[in-house]
């Protein structure tokens, strides 16, 4: 690199975070630590602002998980007009989890265990170092051809956090698997409303909350959505954002905006919903 390589740290516990500072900072002298993101929202908001070369996140963060927050950094990354702004080469850190780990390893992504080992820490810098290395050469050649050229390592890097988010592994390994939803539980004031999921139009996590959306109306359920994915049928609802899920067959239309950002329309309500990069492969003729 011929600036010096910013790297950013997200990780919920300020001890761990420091011992990594330190690891990092003595496996490779010339990276500057920009930020120790405690949180995975505040990771997404310094990521965006800082525009780090590398970044590490705590897998197992609370609230915003480490893969979760990636997802979102991914999602709000600059268009593929904007110069300047590689995406993050991403590096997970956890706990040792076989399951994880074969995630990690099938997706080819860099990953390291706690508690962190300097010769395991040390192997990591040096394959961060020749993606950095390859990032710039390829960046020197896109200089010299004519037209824009896609943000280094988006494409991939949303590839693979998508693989990884549908590794039930990730979650709970070895879980059985859920029941087919046939309707949800909504709550109505003091009561119960049994809604049958063939009248659901889409869902939307808010909060502590579900919203649960039919054509004419709108109801509640605690549940969160990541443990209602799994009794859908994948065929019939569409994840089209971290926080929504569509009926494929409601979809009225899908349009591109100046931004380059998927929205779409359905049949029956006025809503407008927008699709996360994450899910942009389901719209392919877009």
């Amino acid at each position: 690199m011929t600036a010096r390589p910013t790297l950013l740290i997200a990780e919920d516990e300020p001890l761990l975070a420091q011992a990594l500072k330190a690891e990092l900072t003595k496996a490779w002298p010339e990276v500057e630590i920009v930020g120790l993101a405690g949180t995975g929202r505040l990771a997404v908001k310094q990521g965006l602002e800082l525009a780090p070369d590398v970044l590490f996140f705590d897998i197992r963060m609370p609230g915003l998980t480490g893969l979760e927050a990636a997802a979102e950094l991914a999602d709000a990354w600059p268009p593929e007009h904007a110069p300047g702004k590689p995406f993050p080469v991403l590096v997970f850190v956890t706990a040792y989890d076989q399951y994880a780990v074969q995630a990690f390893e099938a997706q080819a992504i860099d990953y390291v265990l706690k508690p962190v080992q300097p010769d395991r820490l040390a192997r990591t810098v040096a394959r961060v170092q020749q993606t950095l290395a390859a990032r710039e050469a390829e960046a020197v050649t896109a200089d010299e051809a004519s037209g824009p050229a896609p943000v280094a390592g988006l494409d991939d890097a949303v590839r693979q956090l998508r693989a990884l988010l549908q590794q039930t592994g990730l979650a709970e390994p070895g879980a059985p698997a859920p029941q087919p939803l046939k309707v949800f539980q909504c709550s109505v004031g003091n009561s119960i409303r049994m809604v049958p999921v063939a009248e659901v139009l889409y869902l939307e996590a808010a909060d502590k909350y579900v919203r649960v959306l039919t054509a004419d109306h709108e109801y509640l359920v605690r549940t969160p959505l990541k443990d209602l994915l799994p009794q859908l049928d994948a065929t019939e609802f569409w994840q089209i954002h971290r926080g929504t899920v569509v009926r494929a067959q409601a979809i009225d239309a899908v349009t591109r905006d100046e931004s380059g950002k998927l929205n779409l329309t359905l049949h029956g309500r006025p809503d407008k919903l927008v699709v996360s990069r994450l899910y942009g492969h389901l719209f392919k003729a877009m």
